[in-house]
């Protein structure tokens, strides 16, 4: 199991690759929750080690306010971390859909 840190962005449809996001676009979430992020990473699995709600990412700082998403989440995993983020993107799609 691999341990490595999941930042809102990384999830982001609104951002570009530059400013941190992961996921292909396609599958990317328009400004992610830290909630439903952690939501979805029980639902696939992955262990929650510790979150940080005060944190930004680093690639942001000279992102435009409204696009900052604040948060992060230790995580440790089976999967590693590409797959993961891949994961919890399809579940909060899942969960929004329900919430609808």
């Amino acid at each position: 199991m691999g341990k490595f840190v999941v930042w809102p962005s990384e999830l982001d449809g609104r951002l570009t690759r530059k400013y941190g996001r992961i996921v292909p676009k396609g599958l990317a979430i328009d400004n992610p929750s830290l909630d439903e992020i952690i939501d979805a990473l029980e639902i696939v699995g992955a262990k929650i080690i510790s979150v940080e709600r005060d944190k930004l990412n680093p690639r942001l700082s000279g992102v435009e306010e409204d696009l900052r998403t604040y948060g992060m989440i230790i995580v440790e995993s089976p999967y590693g971390k590409a797959k993961t983020l891949k994961l919890v993107a399809q579940k909060i799609r899942e969960l929004r859909k329900r919430r609808r």
